[in-house]
């Protein structure tokens, strides 16, 4: 498995691995047109990634605990996904707790 970011042509998606599940996991452009409020190039894509890689990085994991995702199977995220990890990292610098 390949530790690097990267963008795939053939599905339109970043694909990121999941450190610890042996699997990669896609997020879709549509997905990042949604985050993004905009038509998102794969650079905006990767940029878009990389600003919030922990979020994109929490957001697979608690998929990954929430729909009992078995360790080796690859998964995506959608938009809600992601927006859900961005709105908690936003609770807890701001010191709210839900």
């Amino acid at each position: 498995m390949n530790d690097k970011v990267n963008w795939r042509d053939d599905i339109a998606s970043v694909v990121f691995p999941v450190h610890g599940h042996g699997a990669i996991c896609a997020v879709h452009r549509g997905a990042f047109r949604t985050l993004i409020g905009a038509e998102a190039s794969p650079e905006d894509c990767l940029g878009y990634f990389l600003r919030y890689e922990t979020a994109f990085r929490s957001a697979a994991g608690a998929k990954i605990a929430r729909k009992g995702i078995l360790v080796g199977t690859n998964l995506h995220l959608t938009s809600r996904d992601i927006g859900r990890s961005l709105l908690e990292g936003e609770q807890i610098a701001s010191g709210e707790q839900s």
